[in-house]
């Protein structure tokens, strides 16, 4: 009798034993199954698209800044938010040129996330009573002033440029910039935006067939914005063209195909008496050479220029400047 019982228990484990096997099994063949489509719970196509996005920046998301900054600005590429400040209230001639916002009044700030953390960049256009007061707010503001200098000469009256940079919470950055900036005159409306297509009384397919670029009506002045074709670090982070890193160079139209051109080519050490020598070789002045940051990595000069001439000889010009730099071909048409 209790040979029977032990054969009846035995037989009862046996098939316990087997469906707990069976249950095992199945879990083990569905978690590998959902590994491989990409079913688990930590993989769904939501957090997917979720990880996809993550980085993707849009206007919305600058919203608190925006308001701590009074003035809205655009996503560029690399999620940068740039926000442009031109002093149109000021009217200021080079050698007899009244120059347009656009072409050398620009002031603006640029932003880019990193984590929980936001870097800021920018440049402010300052008339010489405003740059003691507006340096010393910011630096009140945890702003830091990176370089201070001109970029054209012989102006009337006489105009500031000052490089900022700034780590932390964007929008408290935003704040400190904004109370600087309200002791200076710089307008903080919006100013009407003109037709990108707008005849501006140049042939600008002429300008980019020359350049090798393509440039963009804005203000009235013909703007091309060239990378480089390397990295640039600042504090461990990369930092993007669109936070002042790409060569500018506007032209403005004078009358009669002629322009004035102004902006600044960013270079390596290498680079800078090459690019001198084919700007004076051209007519074209170099009105400034300086830093504009403090830490970066490869260490970058920014050269500024000018000359009032026929626009497709300055054009020829300044590619043959381009020519000796590294810049991003992928970018040329």
């Amino acid at each position: 009798m209790r040979s029977h019982t032990n054969s009846s228990r035995s037989a009862l484990t046996r098939t316990i034993c087997s469906r707990v096997f069976r249950r095992m099994t199945m879990v083990a063949v569905a978690s590998v199954i959902a590994a491989m489509f990409g079913l688990g719970a930590n993989s769904s196509p939501q957090n997917e698209n979720t990880r996809a996005n993550a980085g993707q920046e849009n206007p919305a998301d600058w919203k608190a800044v925006e308001q701590a900054l009074g003035k809205a600005g655009s996503i560029q590429p690399g999620d940068v938010y740039k926000v442009s400040l031109p002093r149109s209230d000021l009217k200021v001639s080079v050698s007899g040129v009244e120059l347009k916002p656009a072409l050398a009044l620009g002031s603006w700030l640029a932003f880019k996330r990193s984590g929980n953390m936001t870097m800021v960049m920018g440049d402010l256009v300052l008339t010489e009573d405003e740059v003691t007061p507006v340096l010393t707010k910011l630096q009140e503001g945890g702003v830091q002033t990176t370089a201070l200098h001109n970029h054209v000469r012989h102006e009337s009256p006489r105009v500031m440029y000052m490089h900022i940079r700034a780590m932390g919470d964007g929008t408290k950055i935003a704040r400190s910039i904004h109370d600087a900036l309200a002791l200076s005159r710089t307008p903080f409306t919006a100013a009407s935006a003109a037709a990108p297509n707008q005849d501006i009384g140049i042939d600008t397919r002429e300008l980019d067939q020359i350049m090798g670029q393509s440039g963009k009506v804005n203000g009235g002045v013909y703007q091309f914005g060239i990378a480089r074709n390397e990295k640039v670090i600042d504090d461990g982070m990369e930092v993007p063209p669109a936070m002042g890193l790409a060569t500018a160079i506007n032209f403005q139209p004078t009358g009669g195909g002629k322009a004035a051109i102004t902006g600044d080519f960013v270079l390596i050490g290498t680079e800078v008496n090459p690019v001198i020598k084919a700007l004076r070789d051209n007519g074209i002045e170099v009105t400034a050479l300086h830093s504009h940051m403090l830490t970066e990595s490869p260490r970058l000069f920014f050269m500024h220029f000018w000359a009032n001439d026929d626009a497709q000889k300055l054009a020829r010009g300044l590619r043959s400047a381009l020519d000796r730099m590294n810049v991003a071909r992928a970018s040329r048409p």
